[in-house]
């Protein structure tokens, strides 16, 4: 287990309560646009299950989702926030779920499970928190705790949204050379995240079968009123956080990145705002 002296990796401070509020919004808008927190999955896989667990779960609501609609799956979330963990913990005991629990642990290092000891490996949005040399490892301890014949899987963006705001789409290409510049993202020039295609081929490589890539799009135009807002309060939180970080990266002073911010804000009001978001989940079964 870490302990609250672990370094995170996260590109964001993620003991930060706009944080928690960002990342619980897009949690509900992957689920919403996935079709459930376990879709695609065959009911009849998911009845064979035992033990299920969500690495960087940040809040939990994807565990939590789980463990409420399969109360005879233990699921186990972990993540390297304090923060993040005790607001799942005090949800889960809100919820009165007794098959779920909660921990804190660095996923970027050793995994503090025994081997074979679940039967579903879940991890979503580690864009940010794994650098690109540090994904192999990771591959590898998430394949030794899985039971053979349990599933492995992962869902990552494809982009981070394509709007008709031009504000949006320049604070966007700074994101993805951000996400370039510090060593997260298998772009091969930072303007385009570059985990999607990649992460099939590394299970592959790493013998897993039946690997499987499902796509799904997230419509959050202005007249999709549920999505819009999500993503709305997603941008507006996420946007404002990495203000600092391209001032910094030097893509542009002070007063003109507040300027970009204020515009994409204006421009999410639009009555004609459009805007998609893809992203997909990366999926394979260690041998039996």
């Amino acid at each position: 287990m870490s302990d609250s002296s672990s370094e995170s990796t996260y590109i964001f401070d993620a003991e930060q309560v706009d944080e928690l509020t960002r990342l619980i919004q897009q949690g509900q808008a992957l689920t919403k646009a996935a079709g459930g927190s376990l879709g695609g999955i065959d009911e009849a896989v998911i009845e064979q299950w035992h033990t299920v667990l969500d690495l960087g779960c940040g809040p939990g609501d994807w565990t939590l989702d789980v463990a409420f609609a399969h109360p005879d799956i233990k699921v186990t979330g972990v993540d390297i926030s304090k923060t993040m963990i005790d607001y799942a913990h005090a949800r889960a005991t809100s919820q009165q779920l007794t098959n779920v629990s909660f921990s804190l642990m660095d996923i970027t290092k050793p995994l503090d499970f025994a081997d074979a000891s679940f039967d579903l490996v879940n991890a979503r949005f580690l864009v940010a928190v794994l650098y690109r040399d540090a994904w192999l490892p990771f591959l590898k301890e998430c394949t030794r705790i899985l039971r053979p014949g349990g599933l492995l899987r992962l869902t990552e963006p494809i982009d981070l949204g394509l709007t008709s705001s031009l504000a949006y789409e320049t604070l966007n290409n700074w994101v993805l050379q951000l996400y370039w510049k510090h060593g997260y993202s298998f772009s091969v020039n930072g303007k385009s995240i570059g985990i999607t295609h990649t992460l099939p081929y590394f299970l592959r490589s790493a013998g897993y079968l039946n690997v499987r890539q499902i796509g799904y799009a997230l419509d959050f135009s202005a007249d999709m009123e549920s999505a819009w807002s999500l993503m709305r309060d997603n941008a507006s939180i996420g946007m404002k956080k990495a203000c600092d970080l391209f001032v910094q990266a030097g893509f542009a002073s002070s007063d003109e990145v507040n300027a970009l911010y204020n515009q994409m804000m204006i421009e999410f009001y639009a009555e004609d705002f459009h805007g998609v978001w893809h992203y997909a989940t990366i999926q394979g079964e260690k041998p039996a």
